[in-house]
């Protein structure tokens, strides 16, 4: 349970002591068991009543899952989780439109967003239609000359090649002028979206979003693809409930396409609790069979050799996705989630590798020249509550990745600008930007604040991440509204950081059996976050700088067990510099488990978080 939910429940961050007593560990942060004191029957009943071990007792009662829970957590299945898709406001609607598409034979296009859920929600909606003989048009917009979502160009093509009907994915909320222009034009648009909405909505045939305001069917934290599955879902049964399907007309596969929604539904980071759980495990068991072709081409592409997990969804796949829509043609990787062609698949995959090298070496351009003029703005100013940077010689595609670079730096929100070069776009002096924050701080709500008041040429989000576009002699204006908007919140946030720890351990206890037990509580990702041990008093044996940012050391316990390590990004920062400058000293050293493989070896290790020294702790 993390500092904010400990006090929504109630509970002080004061009422347990440091664990280990670690008040400041190598990155700032406080140690604390994540298992509450008031957990621990909760635990301990789990334990009993499930006859489970007492360490998985201990994980599930620290992420709070009740006694009777367990089960579904245990085994989160689509039967159990999945609601009634009428519960979403306008579902029934836009369920009875899609199906009217189908039985009319009409022209579709799908519009998608360029990233990750975007692509994979484009997907989706373009098998869906696939499966009953029309071949949706998918339209993703260009990253860098269009912008995020629906614009009225864009909206007309559509219309003038034909589109009887226009679908949004992971866009369109706020959409009002270019989805008007559909309407005019006399085609129809439904919206699937998840993204924050004001009380005014588009004039369009239905909006399918849980974030909605009027929508209570309590599924806002659901990612696009999460709602478009259950959108198919519903056009499904309403196809069914009309006799659309027998006579040779089967209905689609809709289970084999859940590979999507896990990929969408991790690498959008939403929170992996209720129907999100049972989407992402049954979606990996539906990937481990190879079914999709664009998607067995992109993990063939990567290299991997071992069954995908969340780490593989979030950290191998999901970039390789999105930098098609970074730095390259945005609509590559929603053609490759629908490909039927395995030439054609692999050659996509390929070049969504290359692109991802490229967007790499980009990044890490861009990163380094972020750092340093983060770092004189914090030498200045040490509370500075938001940092906002920009530059003309930045790309729009990787602005959010060093956004997320400095905040997980600086451990305060920041916001990352890619200005227009002169004389080029509008020849406004518009920068865009990308925005990611901390636990506590809504820089969603800033932002939009910030284009309510005129200050930006528009803006949106979410509580962790925003995106926005603003006028250079609008920028000083903004930046005093956003810092002074978010000041007390993240004051608040980074006097109260801490680091979550599960429990003690040495390498001797490290085991298959142990990372199984582990396993049996995922997957893990946001809101359901994984397991981390805390080694204790561990020597050093071995450390080395690994490539330009990482550190990989040997910790020896004093039974004289060892357990390998690694800790990304982490050279030049204070932790690399606490893992090389031990001299042997016991440090105490927190991290996640997981396997790996190289090689043709499996073996366990650990990914480093953080570490502290005992000495210098109260």
């Amino acid at each position: 349970m993390s500092a904010p939910a400990r006090r929504k429940a109630g509970m002080s961050t004061e009422d347990q002591a440091a664990y280990l007593g670690v008040e400041s560990s190598a990155r700032g942060y406080q140690w604390r068991e994540r298992l509450a004191p008031g957990q621990r029957n909760t635990a301990l009943a789990i334990s009993q009543r499930h006859g489970i071990p007492e360490l998985l007792g201990r994980v599930l009662a620290a992420r709070g899952v009740g006694i009777d829970e367990v089960p579904l957590v245990l085994e989160p299945t689509i039967k159990a989780m999945m609601p009634d898709p009428s519960i979403l406001k306008d579902m029934d609607v836009a369920a009875a439109r899609l199906a009217d598409a189908v039985q009319k034979g009409q022209n579709v296009a799908v519009f998608g967003d360029y990233d990750v859920d975007g692509a994979c929600s484009s997907a989706l909606m373009a098998r869906w239609f696939g499966h009953h003989g029309i071949r949706a048009r998918i339209y993703i917009p260009d990253r860098i000359f269009e912008g995020y979502g629906p614009n009225p160009a864009a909206i007309e093509t559509l219309v003038k090649e034909g589109a009887g009907l226009i679908v949004t994915v992971d866009c369109g909320t706020t959409s009002f002028e270019p989805l008007a222009v559909a309407r005019k034009l006399g085609t129809d648009v439904i919206v699937i979206d998840h993204h924050q909405a004001d009380e005014k909505l588009p004039d369009v045939a239905a909006v399918v979003n849980p974030n909605r305001q009027d929508d209570i069917s309590g599924l806002g934290h659901l990612c696009a693809a999460g709602v478009t599955f259950l959108t198919i879902v519903a056009a499904t049964r309403e196809l069914r409930r009309r006799g659309a399907y027998g006579n040779g007309t089967s209905e689609p596969p809709l289970l084999s396409m859940l590979d999507l929604v896990a990929l969408a539904t991790v690498c959008d980071v939403v929170p992996l609790q209720g129907l999100n759980r049972a989407y992402v495990t049954r979606g990996l068991a539906v990937m481990r069979q190879r079914e999709n072709i664009g998607l067995r081409a992109l993990i063939d592409a990567a290299g991997l050799n071992q069954p995908p997990t969340t780490y593989t969804l979030g950290f191998v796949l999901g970039p390789r996705i999105n930098a098609g829509g970074r730095i390259g043609d945005a609509a590559l990787g929603a053609r490759l989630l629908t490909f039927e062609d395995e030439t054609e698949a692999a050659r996509i995959a390929v070049q969504l590798d290359k692109l991802n090298r490229e967007r790499k070496s980009i990044e890490t351009d861009m990163l380094a020249s972020a750092l340093a003029e983060a770092e004189v703005m914090i030498d200045t100013d040490p509370s500075l509550p938001l940092i906002i940077l920009g530059s003309e010689n930045w790309h729009k595609g990787v602005v959010g990745l060093v956004s997320s670079r400095l905040t997980e730096r600086f451990r305060r929100p920041s916001c990352v600008i890619a200005w227009e070069k002169d004389g080029a776009g509008s020849g406004k002096g518009q920068g865009t930007g990308s925005l990611r924050s901390i636990m506590g701080v809504d820089i969603g709500k800033a932002v939009r604040a910030a284009a309510t008041a005129g200050l930006l040429v528009k803006g949106g989000g979410h509580a962790m991440a925003a995106g926005l576009t603003v006028e250079k002699s609008r920028l000083e204006a903004a930046r005093a509204f956003l810092v002074e908007h978010v000041r007390a919140e993240a004051g608040a946030a980074r006097s109260t950081a801490t680091l979550e720890i599960d429990g003690a351990i040495t390498p001797s206890g490290v085991n298959d059996k142990l990372i199984d037990l582990i396993e049996q509580a995922g997957p893990y990702g946001q809101g359901n976050p994984q397991p981390r041990f805390v080694f204790p008093a561990h020597r050093v044996k071995f450390a080395k700088i690994m490539g330009e940012a990482h550190v990989r050391v040997t910790l020896e316990a004093g039974d004289a067990s060892k357990i390998d390590g690694i800790a990304f990004r982490a050279v030049g920062q204070p932790l690399g510099e606490t893992l090389l400058g031990t001299s042997g000293m016991p440090i105490h050293v927190a991290g996640t488990l997981r396997r790996d493989s190289w090689g043709g070896r499996e073996k366990i290790e650990l990914m480093i978080d953080d570490a502290a020294d005992p000495r210098k702790q109260g």
